[in-house]
C-alpha cells in the first residue's frame, strides 16, 4: 500500500525470508564463522542458540547457501519425535533407503552407517542440522549422541549442528546428557542487535528494496531499537506498521510517534510481562497494607525470565565520562587498546576504593536487599560500578545515549552473554546481572568477586558476600560484561585466516606462554596447536576459533589493569 507512496520497488520489511535481504551483523557473521568451522572441522557438535526473532533461521539458510559442494545435508524442520523417528528423517533427507514400516533403530542406524561410509570412501562429508532442538526430547538428544560414533579410524562420519532457543543451553546441561555436552566442538548464542546495528538494518532493507532515502527520522530508529529491544524480527514487523503510519498521515518519514502507535499495534498497550509486573507490585503493597493489621503471613512472587532478562542493558541512558587520569595505569600492552580509544590513560582512572563486603544480617538477605528501596539497585548504578572496575568513571545524564555504545569511545566494549557461574568463571571479568525481587520489579547489581563458594554482588558503594544457590533464586543467567578488545580488522580469526590480525594473534600468545616469537600472518596448524592449548588452560571452548569469549581472555591474561573476579575472591 505504501510502496509506491515512497517509491520503493517492494515492501522491504517482509517478514517472509528472501535471501537479497539478508543483512549479517558482527554477530551474525560470527555465529556464522562458527558453524563453518565447525563444519569444516568434522565430528561432534556445534551449538547455535538466541532468543525468538534474533535471526538463527537466517544464519542457517545462509550456511546451506554456503556450504562447499562436497557436502552432504539432512536438515530436520520438526524434532518433536521419537528416537526411530527421528533417524528416519534422517535417511530420509539423506535418501538413505530402509525397510517400510520398520521400528528398530538398529535397522536404521546400519542402513545410515553404510551409506555414510559410502559417502566417506568419494570424499565427501555429511551434516545433520536440527532446528529448534530444545523441543528434543533426552532420549532423543542420546541417540543423537550416539551417532557421533559413527566414524573410521581417523575421523567421525557425522558433524551435527544443533539450532534452538535457550532453553537447549539449559537442556544439554542436564547430568543425563553429559557425554553429549563433552562432545561440543564450537557453540554460540546470537544476540539481537545493538542500535548502530539497527540502524544499519534498517537502511540495508531500505537499498534492497530501491531507495536510500532515510524514510526514518533518527528518533524514530531510536524508538524502533528501544521497543522492540534490537530483535530483527520485531523490527521488520515495526517499521512495516510506521511506514504504513507514515503513508496514512501524509508523512515524507517516519517519526517517533508514529512508531510509538505502530508499537502499539504490534505489541499491544502493554506486554504481558508489564503486566505482571504491575500486577505483583499492587499485590504486594496490599500485601504490605494487610500485614500491617496481621493479615498476611508470607508472599511469594515468581521469577523474572525469559527474553526481557536477556535484553534489559540495552536501554541504559548513562553517559561515559573518562576520570582524572593524574595517576592512572596504562595498559599492559599497546595490542590491547580499543581501536576507537583516544589515548590510553582516558581508560584508565581513579577508581574508588573496591567495596567492601558488609557483615551478614540473618535471614533471606539477597531478596530483603532486592526489596529495599533505599539500596542502589539500578541499572545506571549497576553499570557505575562495572566500568569503575575498568577505570572509566561513569556518570549518569540524561542524554539517552546507551551505555555500550558509549563505552566504544573510551576503548571498551559491551559482551552480552547467558550462561552459567562456569561461563562467568571463564572469562572472570566483572559482570551486571539483572536479578528479579520478589514483587517481580527488575534489579541490578554487579559480581565484583567470584570462586566456588560464593559471589559478591556491589550495589553502589555496598558489597556483600552471596552464596551462588541464593543469587539463582533471582538471575535466570543473562548477563553483561565489560572488555579491552585489540585493534583487529576481523573477528573471529580462524584457521586459514590471513593477515594483521593474525599476525597480532601470533605475538599475543608469544606474551603469554613465551613460545615462537616468528610474526607470520596465516594462521597454520602450528598457530592452531597454540590457540587450543591456551583455550584448554583457560577452560574455554577448545574450537580453534579466537571468537569474542577467547579474546576477552587474551586481552585479560597478564594486563595488570584488567580486573579479576577470581583475584578480588582471594
Amino acid at each position: 500500500m505504501y510502496v509506491s507512496y515512497f517509491n520503493l520497488s517492494e515492501p522491504p520489511f517482509s517478514i517472509t525470508p528472501d535471501p537479497r535481504f539478508v543483512y549479517l551483523s558482527g554477530r551474525h557473521r560470527e555465529a556464522l564463522a562458527h558453524l563453518l568451522y565447525g563444519v569444516g572441522a568434522g565430528g561432534g557438535f556445534v551449538v547455535l542458540t538466541g532468543e525468538v526473532g534474533t535471526g538463527k533461521t537466517t544464519v542457517c539458510r545462509y550456511l546451506l547457501d554456503h556450504l562447499p559442494k562436497e557436502v552432504d545435508v539432512a536438515l530436520i524442520l520438526n524434532p518433536r519425535v521419537t528416537a526411530v523417528e527421528l533417524i528416519a528423517a534422517v535417511c530420509d533427507e539423506l535418501r538413505v533407503p530402509y525397510p517400510a514400516g520398520t521400528d528398530s533403530l538398529k535397522v536404521l542406524v546400519d542402513a545410515l552407517s553404510q551409506r555414510l561410509l559410502e559417502t566417506h570412501g568419494k570424499g565427501r562429508r555429511t551434516v545433520l542440522i536440527v532446528d529448534e532442538a530444545q523441543n528434543l526430547g533426552v532420549e532423543v538428544l542420546e541417540q543423537v549422541r550416539l551417532l557421533t560414533n559413527l566414524e573410521t579410524p581417523k575421523e567421525k562420519l557425522l558433524q551435527i549442528i544443533l539450532i534452538g532457543q535457550p532453553e537447549l543451553l539449559r537442556l544439554l546441561e542436564r547430568r543425563e546428557l553429559r557425554q553429549l555436552a563433552q562432545r561440543i566442538t564450537a557453540r554460540y548464542h546470537l544476540m539481537p542487535f545493538a542500535e548502530p546495528e539497527t540502524r544499519a538494518y534498517i537502511a540495508h532493507r531500505l537499498r534492497v528494496a530501491g531507495t536510500t532515502e532515510p524514510l526514518f527520522e533518527a528518533r524514530a530508529i531510536r524508538e524502533i531499537h528501544r521497543r522492540s529491544r534490537g530483535v530483527p524480527r520485531l523490527i521488520n514487523v515495526m517499521c512495516d506498521r510506521a511506514l504504513l503510519g507514515a503513508f496514512a498521515g501524509g508523512l515524507a518519514k517516519a517519526d517517533a510517534a508514529v512508531v510509538r502507535r505502530a508499537a502499539a499495534e504490534v505489541l499491544g498497550d502493554e506486554s504481558p510481562r508489564r503486566r505482571l509486573a504491575r500486577r505483583l507490585s499492587v499485590t504486594a503493597a496490599a500485601l504490605v497494607f494487610a500485614a500491617g493489621v496481621g493479615l498476611v503471613a508470607a508472599y511469594v512472587a515468581p521469577r523474572v525470565g525469559g527474553a526481557v532478562a536477556e535484553l534489559w542493558w540495552r536501554h541504559a541512558t548513562p553517559s561515559l565520562v573518562p576520570a582524572p587520569a593524574a595517576n592512572a595505569p596504562a595498559p599492559a600492552s599497546p595490542a590491547a587498546a580499543g581501536p576507537e580509544s583516544g589515548a590510553p590513560a582516558a581508560l584508565v582512572a581513579a577508581v574508588p576504593s573496591d567495596p567492601r563486603p558488609e557483615p551478614r544480617p540473618a535471614g533471606p538477605r539477597l531478596a530483603r536487599l532486592l526489596s529495599d528501596a533505599a539500596v542502589d539497585s539500578d541499572r545506571g548504578t549497576a553499570f557505575e560500578t562495572l566500568y569503575a572496575r575498568w577505570g572509566v568513571a561513569y556518570r549518569r545524564g540524561d542524554d539517552a545515549e546507551l551505555a555500550c555504545d558509549a563505552a566504544r569511545r573510551f576503548g571498551l566494549r559491551c559482551a552480552f552473554k547467558r550462561g552459567t557461574w562456569t561461563m562467568l568463571r571463564r572469562l572472570d571479568v566483572p559482570a551486571v546481572l539483572e536479578l528479579a525481587a520478589p514483587t517481580g520489579a527488575r534489579r541490578y547489581a554487579t559480581v565484583t568477586a567470584l570462586d566456588d563458594a560464593g559471589a559478591t554482588l556491589a550495589f553502589g558503594t555496598r558489597a556483600e558476600r552471596f552464596s551462588l544457590r541464593e543469587i539463582e533464586e533471582h538471575w535466570d543467567g543473562g548477563f553483561v560484561v565489560a572488555w579491552r578488545p585489540p585493534a583487529l580488522t576481523a573477528v573471529p580469526i580462524a584457521p586459514g585466516a590471513r593477515g594483521r590480525d593474525v599476525t597480532w594473534l601470533r605475538r599475543r600468545l608469544a606474551e603469554i606462554d613465551g613460545g615462537d616469537r616468528r610474526d607470520g600472518d596465516v594462521y597454520d596448524d602450528e598457530l592452531r596447536a597454540r590457540v587450543l592449548s591456551f583455550q584448554r588452560r583457560q577452560a574455554l571452548s577448545p574450537d580453534g576459533v579466537v571468537g569474542e569469549e577467547t579474546l576477552i581472555r587474551l586481552t585479560a591474561v597478564g594486563d595488570a589493569t584488567a580486573p579479576s573476579l577470581a583475584r578480588a575472591a582471594r
